[in-house]
Order: structure tokens, then sequence, then C-alpha cells
């Protein structure tokens, strides 16, 4: 880690003196055949609207149909569209879709745009559409979100500028999913091209991939022939790779950087500087404890009903998150109606003396030794070792493997962890927090967890229609999984961005976090 700390210091020296070079030029004298009231001088050109993002870890691809990591998604979420979005009311609006009708329960009809453009200069087009959503149901693309689109029996280019979708069943979700950036455009030529877009990202999105320097920065640059007219106002967008939280820091206070985000404890860094804004709103992640259920410590559920009763949520909350979150399950507070009360529960209540009882009846009243592997998210980190600490009172001793984004994410697909701490999505709808990651199918059940009961309710939820019948399904799919513990629900936090006063235009929410198509730097 030390070396770590070095390279980001280095990295963050370099942007300072970039920061720190002034440009200047001299002026001419007016020559003598000068007119009165003309004048030889060049106007001033306007300065470049170029915003510099300090980023807590190094992206590890940039291919859409793949890629889950937070580092990755915070790029290429810039680079890629889908055929629909949402506005904050989640209503659908039109993105790469100019409208869509629903001729019946099974088919949805899509016209594209004309003229939108990809990176490359090619207009995309209904060929495009259907090779990407091929590409994402074909198994050897091992794609995250193919579990999202399942449903689909086949896809028709009905012309150049219509797409046509038809799903083997009703499918309730299939719209909500549709706004994913794992239902991300993408053109043919490039993946075929490059093997994959982990490299060499190519979208029709705002922002284009101009430069990856890797453990240094990435640079995105503005799209000019981006679909949304004077949109991005952007001429460049700068990811400095800065794993060191105080490094992040001093770059925002001296302006080599304009935007950062930190978590809530670091909020008295930079209170009271009149050069530095505080954004804030309510997440719709939450952290969670994965356990490997390929591990016969952790098979036996009393074990992890044991843990769950062990650790102390709050505790956790008001020491890595400073109190600004707020104890959740997989569906948030922040979905609304969908999400049950999990402060109910029992397993939710600490309660060491019946944990301990758990553990013996399992055969483990000593306990065990295990590892918690964490990645390089600062809350991640600190979640691990206040859980090392609340485990040690069930006689669990674990011990912190810190891993670097590659490693963390490998651990996570190929299951060769032993306890892993994490943060997810839960999306717009219930079938992405449930199903996506608790049923056995779920494209991000990477856990081993497989329980037919939440698999019959899932399959039930996604082709039910009536909303009070959805409703009622997932909040009894939460109950089971709870209640079987393949993850401990943690915390939900607030989300900060520290942005400079110059910086205008931002204004995250729950459900676009990361817009800067209208940000202006003044």
């Amino acid at each position: 880690m030390k070396a770590k700390k070095i390279l980001s210091l280095i990295s963050l020296m370099i942007v300072m003196a970039f920061a720190l070079t002034a440009c200047g030029g001299n002026q001419e004298k007016p020559s003598s055949g000068e007119q009165p009231g003309q004048s030889s001088e060049t106007p001033a050109a306007a300065p470049a609207q170029v915003l510099k993002y300090g980023t807590d870890a190094e992206p590890v691809g940039l291919d859409p149909h793949t890629v889950s990591s937070t580092s990755s998604i915070r790029i290429f979420r810039q680079i890629y569209d889908t055929l629909i979005d949402v506005d904050t009311e989640m209503n659908f609006i039109p993105s790469l879709a100019e409208s869509w009708e629903q001729p019946d329960d099974l088919t949805y009809i899509f016209k594209l745009r004309e003229g939108v453009k990809f990176h490359n200069g090619r207009e995309m087009t209904a060929e495009d559409v259907k090779y990407s959503f091929e590409r994402v149901l074909n198994p050897d693309t091992a794609a995250i979100g193919k579990s999202y689109y399942d449903s689909i029996d086949s896809i028709e280019v009905v012309d150049t500028y219509t797409v046509k979708f038809t799903l083997k069943e009703p499918f309730a979700p299939f719209m909500t999913n549709l706004t994913s950036l794992y239902g991300a455009i993408v053109p043919k030529e490039v993946v075929e091209e490059n093997g994959n877009l982990m490299q060499k990202a190519c979208g029709t999105g705002p922002f284009m991939l101009k430069e990856w320097i890797p453990d240094n920065k990435v640079i995105l640059e503005k799209n000019p022939d981006y679909f949304v007219e004077g949109e991005p106002r952007l001429d460049a967008i700068e990811y400095y790779v800065m794993t060191d939280e105080s490094a992040r820091v001093a770059a925002l206070r001296t302006g080599s950087v304009d935007v950062i985000k930190l978590p809530a404890s670091s909020i008295p860094l930079v209170e009271g500087n009149a050069d530095i804004n505080i954004l804030e709103y309510q997440s719709n992640d939450y952290s969670y404890v994965g356990f490997n259920l390929d591990l016969d410590k952790f098979k036996d559920v009393r074990v992890r009903q044991a843990i769950s009763l062990a650790i102390n949520r709050q505790e956790i909350i008001d020491l890595v998150y400073d109190g600004n979150a707020k104890v959740t399950g997989f569906v948030p507070e922040a979905m609304g109606r969908w999400a049950i009360d999990f402060q109910a529960e029992e397993l939710y209540q600490q309660n060491i003396e019946k944990a301990k009882q758990l553990m013996a009846e399992a055969g483990y009243a000593d306990g065990f030794e295990t590892t918690i592997a964490v990645g390089l998210l600062d809350d991640i980190n600190a979640t691990g070792e206040v859980l090392q600490k609340q485990l040690e009172q069930i006689g669990i001793k674990a011990t912190i493997q810190n891993l670097e984004s590659g490693q963390y994410v490998d651990a996570w697909k190929n299951r060769t962890h032993e306890m892993m701490v994490g943060r997810n999505g839960a999306g717009t709808d219930p079938n992405r927090a449930v199903a996506f990651f608790f049923s056995s199918t779920g494209s991000a059940n990477v856990w081993g967890y497989s329980n037919p009961e939440v698999d019959e309710l899932c399959n039930q939820g996604k082709v039910t229609v009536d909303e009070a019948e959805r409703e009622a399904i997932y909040k009894e799919a939460q109950k089971l999984i709870v209640n079987d513990v393949p993850n401990l629900f943690i915390a939900s936090p607030m989300e900060y961005y520290f942005a400079r006063k110059n910086v205008l235009g931002f204004v995250p929410t729950t459900f676009d976090i990361e817009n800067f198509n209208n940000v202006v730097i003044k």
C-alpha cells in the first residue's frame, strides 16, 4: 500500500504542476497602417471547459456488458447510451429510441433516432441494437446483465431505424432493464476488431475515450456529434487516479481537481472552505458482506445467521459513514414501497448470546479463522476493519485481504474469496434487487446461493403485471433471503460529492448521479 500512496502523491504532483502552469502571450502594437477603432489584437480564446475528477480507484475495464465495477461504470456511463432512460420521477424517457409502442404483452417496437453516430463516425442503426443484445445473450460473452434480457425470444430489424423485441413470456421489468448500461448499444466492428471493449471504448454517448494511462488517468473528450443539441457543454473530463483520500482532498483544495467523491466522515476536512460545495443525495446502493457458500463453514445457515446477529450495523454506520447512512437490506429505502422494514427483522437485532448458541449448534463453539476481502473503496475497507473486530465476539478471527481492483473483481466473479465486503446498486426495479443477485440463475449471484422458493417468487414477480401483486411477491422473497443470509446487508449511505464552486450545473440525484452534460466551469 505504501507504493500505491507514493504513486498517488506522484500523480498529484503532476496534476498540480499542470494546474499551476500559466499560459501567457505578448500583445503586438498596432501597425501604422491601422484605421481608427481597429486593433490587431486577436480576441482571447475562451478557456477550455475541462472537468478534473479525482477518482479513488483504477477502472478494471470499459466493457459495459461485462464489467460491474464502480470505478469503471463512472467512466463508461459517459461513453455509452441505452435505448431509453428514466427521469427523476422514474418515468421512461427517450434516449437512442425516440419513441416506442407495445402492441401486446410480448412485443416492444422501438423507433430509433436518425443520425446518431458512434464515436468512430458511423451511424447507429437497428442492426447495432440487435447485435448488442445478441452479444449480451451469448453465453460466451459472460455478460453481467444476461439475466436481464433472458426473456427475449427474438430481435427483428424492421427497417434501418426500427427494431422489434418479442419476449418468450410477459416480463414486467423489461422496460426498466432497458435503461441499464448492461444493455448499452455498441458497434460490432469495434468489438470484433479488439475482441472486447475492455480497453477500446466506442459508444454514442456525450464523451469519447481519448487516453487511458494505467494507474494515472483517463481522459474523455467531448463528442462533437452527440445527438442532444448543445450537450455536452464540457470539452473534456479528466479522471485522475488517487487512491489515497488525503491526496484527493489536497488536490481539491488547491484546484488541481474539480470534483471528488468522499464518505460523510470526510466532510469536516472541507467544511467551511469557501471554495468548495458539498453536494449530497440518498444513494440507492447498499454495502454487504458476501459469503462463499462452497465452503463448509458457510454452508451452514446457522453460521451465517450467527454472524448477522453478531454484527452491529448502526456501529458500522457511525464509524464508517459518520452516521450518514441507513440500516438497509438489498432493497433500500430509496426504492420506496418495494422495500420491507429490514430493521424489524430478528436477524438485524444484535444478540451475541444467540449468535454463540448458533455457532455451537453448527459445531463452531470455538469459532474459526477466515479472510475478509476488501477493495480500494474507502468505505469498503473501513467496513471490513469494523467487522473484523465485531466478529471476534463470537470467536471468528478474520484477516483483512486487501485486493487491487482487478483482483477484487476476479475474486467476486470466480468465488475465490471466503468473505467479501462490497457495494451493490439496487437499480430501479425489484427484479434487479432480488432476482439479479439472489435467484439461482441471477447473473450477479456469485455466492452459490439457491432457494427454490425464492426462485419461484422471482419467476412470479417478473411475469406479474399487477403492481400490488408484484410488491407482495418481492416482499415475501426479501424475508426469505434475509433469513437465509447469503449476504449480510448493512448500510445504504448518503453520498457526497465535493466540488469546486466554479463547477456549475452538477446536480447528483438518486437515479442520475453523475450527469455532467450540462456542467460548465466558470
